[in-house]
């Protein structure tokens, strides 16, 4: 039967291992550096000697060993806390708009230095007419409206998938891998799960919908350009009558250029 102990450094079995393993280390060092004088002890000094050298260690550097190994522990745990923190949308639960983009656009890097055959889908997704939410119903009811679309979202998407909030009502969702049809389906169920869902603020029955725009690419792209065309097909969606979700794929691919200052 294997046994796999969790070494990483917010873990116990990291305490755990660097205790025994450092306090092995300071007992060898003292009885490297004491056997240069058992020659010259008799058998009961020698046996003392060696006692106190693997003693002293359990009893001093063992605890120390510990304490130490702990608040370590502890510091890794704060620091990953911070990093959830700084990376997290604190109404919604999901990503920001800056490690969203910052993941989205390290993919999209990685595909084109390893050159592998890129493929996959962004998604831009807003709420419709959310203003009126919070003017009929209060920002609470707003707040509570954007968490329950979040995690409709969040429902729907499989591990690899990323979603972040863009800012107020509007939510990115990266779906590498995802063939266009694959990309308009996830938008389409996306929708209609919104759609569908429940929401009555203060007992009122009130509807709730979003309009979807997405890009589905297969071959190499910029964050910015593939966000440009998304919300391309956002804004198609919104002027089509909103309540609707449309991907196209990237056709054609050309930096756009840059603008004289």
């Amino acid at each position: 039967m294997r046994f796999n102990i969790d070494i990483s450094p917010q873990s116990w079995g990291r305490v755990a291992l660097t205790t025994i393993a450092g306090t092995i280390v300071c007992i060898i060092a003292a009885l490297y550096v004491d056997s240069f004088n058992f020659r010259l002890l008799d058998e009961a000094a020698l046996g003392r000697a060696i006692l106190t050298d693997i003693l002293l260690p359990l009893l001093l550097a063992a605890p120390l060993l510990l304490f130490f190994s702990n608040k370590l522990r502890e510091l890794a745990i704060a620091h990953a806390r911070l990093t959830i923190y700084a990376s997290t949308d604190a109404l919604t639960g999901v990503m920001n708009r800056g490690a969203f983009s910052t993941l989205v656009d390290a993919y999209l890097h990685e595909v084109r230095r390893t050159e592998r055959q890129p493929q996959g889908a962004l998604l831009i997704v807003d709420a419709d007419n959310f203003k009126s939410i919070n003017d009929s119903f209060g920002h609470d009811r707003g707040d509570e409206a954007l968490r329950m679309i979040a995690s409709s979202i969040k429902s729907l998407l499989r591990a690899p998938d990323l979603v972040g909030r863009l800012g107020g009502e509007e939510f990115g969702v990266f779906l590498p891998g995802s063939a266009p049809d694959q990309a308009a389906a996830v938008a389409e169920r996306i929708r209609n799960t919104v759609f569908e869902m429940s929401f009555t603020p203060g007992g009122t029955a009130h509807r709730l919908s979003v309009s979807v725009g997405g890009a589905a690419f297969d071959r190499s792209i910029t964050f910015q350009d593939l966000f440009r065309l998304a919300d391309q097909q956002l804004y198609a969606a919104k002027q089509a009558g909103r309540n609707r979700a449309l991907v196209r794929p990237v056709v054609r691919y050309e930096p756009v250029p840059a603008v004289a200052a």
